[in-house]
């Protein structure tokens, strides 16, 4: 009987709401509710939306909302009876990701107006809610959310264990060093809230379906055409797969599958009855990640759950069912998360638990919801994967989905939530299922910067992999591919260095120091073969036509040339940024950030025109990327090619097939990604192995050694140098980032962008991009910047970094980020010129704490210049000890 507790008590609060929505169908139909099928499904829609859940209805509600009506949601069981139905319903915006910082917030003020306009009751109640730290790491990671939360306006603070109890007196706070307290977070019946704007949608005019079952999409020349249903086949323009944990086997039902990494596990939670005094309805929801649990009222008792560090992945081998039952209870299974509750409310011990709910939650590879169009289908777009925020972010997830498939983008930054950052190598089941295994836990876990995923490594590899590991090579991963981050020399504690887990001075600060040093004083390799790398070629001056159309900066150059290019959006936006070398009259080589590759082939593909005398290719893995860096790989390359290697004869930016050693056909070109000298070696991958040995046999003599990415990190943030993912994004132009000399405007023909671009000009930008040098800053003493941290100028917020390092060569931390002008009363952006950057005092707050920091529009060039003429003379006669 208890099982059936949450089944009836849904039930109830369906046929509370559900007239209020059936009315709304009636006036197009006059069945009654006990019909299975009242109305009949229409022969074409413009979207069609699968899934009845809070997403599917959040996104019909969105698009009705802009004035779109010829939507149809179909849903397979009943509205709202998946995992929507068992959502613990808790609106939480202590959020680490900004965008999904902004979702949350948005979502709380929806639902708070949501019954209202609607007039079905959602349960919305602000009770506030207090994240807990057992840590002073803990603390930290709460402090620099409280720092995002605060100058987005949402009301956040800090509270010592003592405000816990005050604010909630059935905590035990005897464990605890502090807490984050949002007030503003909420509690709400999350089928309700589907019913609400189900009931919104449908008086928009949009058609619902219930009891319908999408069998496939239909797909023509990479366009959705229509969907096969067990009820007939609707044509329509725009699909939308909001079918939570079965978006996966949807996604791979048709003949062109739609690749949607995710993957269900079981999630639990207990009821209990009232208490004998009954909570009250508005005590604040209590989150406590080094317990692993949250808690929050419920009728007068308690619902508390968990992500335990042993979860249980589910339907791996598909499987499909109208609506989620009740899973298996599990009382061994949750017992760690019992102990947990029981500790942090010990006054618990004699209360009566109503029931153990299991229900499925699917979870994604990185731990952030997908969102976006298929890279493969036009017209077919995604939103699932919620990683048990759901319910927070439903609000804005739907509203960013309906203005991307209404306007074609939406109005804010959504990358890292877009369905295009993974790869197909994301949707092998095996990979799923090993890494939620790995990332429902992670929900809890302290996550400082620069840590990496264990599951699923070792996918995507270089030639020379086995070769660096063995020389103390330590990885991350980027896109699938495994990228070296710095190299352990003999000698050191290696486990030291794997746990180093920090928001302070890092283990690795020396070894990365010693690489920055030889790359500015020798030479250093690093291995870049993950690089995005496709060849355009045609039989006429297609190429160089369509390219010259898509890129900002001039294509039409000498064979042999290489150009920093941006590939911007209408709003002159970078939707990549990259380098391309001129090969032939007819070919190009283009080389872009490694998880640009399924985004920009995409984007190609959608605007290159379809040509069977055009052909695009993907040589992503055809080659290996060496980039010698230093003075001295200039030396290097000379003896191993015996060609002269300096700037007379092989100027800067600049591409040539050589040999190198006993190897042919190697693209040479005279790029580091740094700011520094050098060169980058493209070597097919059957030389791979070879030409490393001859680069690193020849350069004993120059001192050469590995050198990671972080390295890299340092010494492009040193040169001011913005890289596309971290500090550019389709927000972002290149008038606002310093970039002017990398667009033509009048290069001769129109380009994408191009009138974005020229308004900039004439008008100004409204936001630039910055560097900060911090000033009073203790390397060794104070928590480092990483990225996000807010930027104060002259005591007033202006702004986010998006990436830092520490420069070995300043001795200080280097920020970057973007510097807004808002008017002082109105909040109005104003335009930013060069005088408000270089007039102000500006701040930047690492979790709360403020420290000054120089602001400059470009490099130290002088300063560098300067030491490397004086290096290069006690330079050359320099060998390795």
């Amino acid at each position: 009987a208890a099982r059936m507790f949450l089944r009836l008590l849904s039930d109830i609060q369906w046929r509370a709401a559900h007239p209020k929505w059936r009315m709304t169908s009636s006036q197009r139909s006059a069945s009654t509710t006990a019909e299975p099928h009242p109305v009949s499904l229409p022969a074409q829609a413009q979207v069609v939306i699968c899934g009845g859940g809070i997403m599917g209805t959040s996104v019909a509600y969105h698009l009705s909302k802009m004035g779109w009506k010829d939507i149809v949601l179909l849903e397979q069981g009943r509205l709202a009876a998946g995992t929507t139905r068992f959502c613990a319903g808790i609106v939480s915006t202590a959020r680490p990701v900004s965008v999904e910082l902004k979702m949350a917030h948005y979502s709380n003020k929806l639902y708070q107006q949501l019954e209202q306009e609607t007039g079905v009751q959602t349960g919305y109640m602000k009770t506030g809610s207090i994240s807990l730290a057992q840590t002073q790491d803990r603390l930290i990671s709460l402090k620099r959310i409280a720092s995002s939360l605060n100058v987005m306006g949402i009301p956040c603070e800090v509270i010592s264990p003592k405000k816990v109890l005050q604010l909630h007196p059935l905590i035990n706070i005897h464990d605890l060093v502090g807490a984050m307290y949002v007030p503003e977070d909420a509690l709400v019946s999350s089928a309700n809230v589907s019913l609400a704007l189900a009931t919104a949608a449908s008086r928009n005019g949009v058609q619902i379906h219930e009891r319908t079952c999408v069998s496939h999409v239909t797909i023509q020349k990479g366009q959705v055409t229509g969907v096969e249903t067990d009820r007939g086949r609707i044509q329509c323009e725009y699909f939308v797969n909001c079918a939570g944990q079965w978006a996966y086997e949807l996604g791979h039902s048709g003949e062109e599958p739609v690749h949607i990494p995710l993957h269900a596990c079981e999630h639990f939670y207990l009821l209990t009855h009232p208490l004998k005094e009954p909570l009250s309805s508005s005590l604040p929801t209590i989150v406590d990640p080094d317990g692993r649990i949250y808690i929050r009222n419920w009728q007068g008792g308690i619902l508390s759950g968990g992500f335990e560090k042993n979860p249980k992945p589910l339907f791996t081998e598909g499987r499909n069912q109208l609506e989620i039952q009740n899973l298996q209870e599990d009382w061994d299974h949750f017992g760690p998360l019992l102990g947990s509750l029981l500790r942090r409310m010990p006054g618990l011990e004699a209360l009566q638990i109503m029931q153990l709910v299991n229900c499925p939650e699917s979870f994604t590879p990185d731990m952030r919801c997908i969102m976006g169009e298929s890279p493969t289908a036009r017209g077919y777009f995604v939103l699932a994967g919620m990683n048990s925020a759901g319910i927070s972010y439903g609000g804005g997830a739907g509203k960013y989905l309906a203005e991307w498939i209404v306007n074609g983008y939406p109005s804010e930054n959504v990358w890292p939530l877009d369905l295009k950052r993974f790869g197909t190598l994301q949707s092998s089941r095996t990979f799923l299922r090993h890494r939620v295994m790995e990332v429902m836990p992670l929900m809890c876990d302290l996550k400082v910067p620069r840590w990496d995923f264990q599951t699923g490594r070792q996918l995507r590899t270089s030639p020379l992999y086995d070769r660096l590991d063995a020389q103390g090579a330590r990885w991350m991963e980027k896109h699938g591919f495994e990228r070296v981050k710095y190299f352990v020399p003999p000698g050191n504690d290696l486990l030291d260095l794997d746990h180093s887990k920090t928001f302070y001075k890092p283990d690795w600060f020396d070894i990365v120091g010693s690489e920055v040093k030889c790359c500015k004083e020798a030479v250093c390799v690093i291995d870049m073969s993950s690089f995005t790398k496709f060849e355009i070629s045609s039989t006429g001056d297609q190429a160089l036509e369509s390219l010259q159309y898509l890129f900002s900066n001039d294509l039409d150059v000498p064979v042999g040339h290489v150009v920093h290019t941006g590939m911007l959006n209408e709003k002159g936006g970078y939707e990549n940024d990259c380098s391309i070398a001129r090969l032939s009259k007819r070919s190009f080589f283009m080389i872009s950030p490694t998880d640009q590759q399924v985004h920009c082939w995409a984007w190609l593909k959608n605007h290159l025109p379809d040509d069977s005398n055009l052909v695009m290719e993907d040589v992503t893995w055809k080659y290996t990327a060496l980039n010698l860096i230093g003075p001295r790989a200039v030396d290097v390359l000379s003896e191993l090619s015996y060609a002269p290697m300096t700037a007379e004869h092989f100027p800067s930016l600049f591409c040539k097939e050589m040999s190198v050693g006993y190897a042919n056909g190697i693209r040479v070109m005279s790029i580091t990604h740094t700011g520094e000298p050098g060169f980058v070696l493209y070597i097919p991958i059957e030389y791979a192995l070879h030409v490393y040995n001859e680069v690193m046999n020849m350069g004993q003599k120059y001192g050469i050694r590995n050198a990671g990415y972080y390295a890299l990190r340092s010494l492009r943030i040193e040169k001011f140098f913005a890289f596309w993912g971290q500090d550019l994004d389709a927000f972002t132009t290149p008038m606002e980032c310093g970039r002017e000399f990398q667009v033509k405007l009048d290069k001769g023909m129109q380009f994408l962008g191009q009138e974005a671009l020229w308004e900039q000009k004439q008008n100004g930008v409204y936001k630039r991009f910055t560097m900060f040098i911090l000033e009073d800053h203790d390397t060794d003493m104070d928590l480092w910047p990483w990225w996000g941290e807010p930027i104060f100028r002259n005591g007033r917020y202006v702004g986010k970094t998006t990436s830092s390092a520490y420069s070995y060569t300043l001795e200080r931390h280097v920020c970057l980020g973007f510097v807004h002008h808002f008017d002082e009363k109105t909040g109005e952006e104003l335009v930013v010129t060069t005088d408000f950057i270089n007039q102000g005092e500006y701040e930047i707050d690492i979790a709360g704490q403020r420290f000054q920091a120089k602001a400059k529009l470009y490099p130290f060039s002088s300063l560098f210049t300067q030491r490397r003429r004086k290096d290069e003379v006690e330079l050359s006669g320099y060998q390795r000890e």
